[in-house]
């Protein structure tokens, strides 16, 4: 194309499903993407098949990472990438000495870089790495050339690594509505709840358990939907004797890990979704978006990223993290009042066409990456 510029190379290193967690699914998206001024490369990180090995050591991992270092070096080579996009872990040792190693290895080789914070909090981190680490550290994250993070709220690890440039994406989907049949409980039927996410403490899991036995006692016909794998065997044994003590087994149950079309079928079919997260790397809640597509009211919390999601009082509730009561009164709430589920719903399905679609995270991430050139 005479008289335009070439479109700039990017090599993105990072997971794509599965398993299935949001940055996986985030940087799937990006791949999907259609751009002119950006034309992307793939090495995939396979350090972890499933949620359940996901941050933990495992021998095999050392292997997969000497062959991702020289995956990426070949990468480099053969397509001419003179930009590194790379997503920083969370705060977790095991990912993070991982990171190290991989950046130190591989990060020189790029005349640019991007950090993409899908987790957030990893800035903070160098303190409780051994002293010998910490320079390590330091040169692997140091002063990247872009930084990205996904919500206003979550902390600037950015900035505090000294990057030349930092901005906001909020992460999108593809609108899945209309794709298949959706519920709202009519008069007489049980009102259904869905929680989506890792089965650990942090993702508010025992809250969520707490608060709907509180429901259930208040006299609201309802139903609740776990869907995710557990990831915490003392939480599970937790679960399952407190369901048990509360008579609720036949009220809750546990859908283990969707995806595709079974996921968003769970999605359009419940009538509140609750996600009353802490989660130590949290930075956005891409569930919340995949609820408000399909028009649900949410419970949520004041938690990182979730409030540029979640408008408190508009498209559904925020409440303190790991206060059950709190997320049983607006629960309750909730279920009583019919049009107040429409009305929040439909207000989320607003905020959801006008920031989080996935045309618009394409167009934005475009734009930020297109300026490295």
């Amino acid at each position: 194309m005479t008289g335009q510029a070439k479109p700039l190379r990017i090599l993105v290193v990072g997971q794509t499903p599965p398993p299935h967690g949001g940055q996986a699914v985030m940087i799937q998206a990006l791949l999907q993407g259609r751009y002119s001024r950006i034309q992307l490369f793939h090495v995939r990180m396979t350090f972890s098949a499933d949620m359940d090995s996901v941050g933990k050591f495992a021998l095999g991992k050392v292997f997969t990472l000497f062959a991702t270092m020289a995956r990426v070096a070949w990468a480099r080579v053969r397509h001419r990438t003179p930009v590194l996009y790379y997503p920083p872990s969370g705060p977790n040792k095991v990912p993070v000495l991982r990171d190290i190693a991989l950046l130190c290895a591989t990060r020189w080789l790029f005349r640019r870089t991007v950090f993409h914070f899908h987790a957030g909090g990893v800035s903070e981190f160098a303190p409780q790495l051994p002293a010998l680490i910490r320079p390590l550290f330091r040169m692997a994250y140091r002063r990247p050339d872009l930084a990205i993070r996904t919500a206003a709220q979550n902390p600037d690890d950015g900035a505090a690594l000294g990057a030349r440039r930092c901005t906001v994406v909020p992460n999108g989907i593809a609108d899945a509505r209309h794709t298949l049949p959706e519920h709202e409980a009519g008069p007489g039927l049980p009102i259904e709840i869905l929680f989506v996410g890792v089965l650990v403490e942090s993702k508010g899991v025992r809250v969520l358990l707490e608060a709907f036995a509180t429901l259930r006692k208040q006299g609201v016909d309802a139903r609740l939907r776990i869907m995710g794998r557990w990831n915490e065997e003392p939480l599970r044994a937790w679960a399952m004797g407190f369901i048990r003590e509360q008579g609720i087994g036949d009220r809750v149950e546990f859908l283990g890990v969707l995806s595709g079309a079974e996921k968003n079928a769970r999605f359009a079919a419940c009538d509140i979704f609750c996600f009353p997260s802490w989660f130590e790397a949290e930075s956005f809640g891409l569930v919340l978006v995949e609820a408000m597509q399909f028009a649900k009211p949410v419970v949520s919390t004041h938690w990182r990223g979730i409030p540029s999601v979640v408008e408190d009082g508009v498209n559904g509730y925020l409440v303190p993290v790991k206060d059950a009561h709190a997320v049983a009164e607006k629960l309750v709430v909730l279920a009583r009042d019919p049009d107040l589920r429409r009305r929040m719903g439909e207000a989320g399905r607003r905020i959801f066409e006008e920031r989080f679609t996935l045309e618009a995270f394409h167009r934005r991430m475009e734009d930020e990456l297109a300026a490295l050139a």
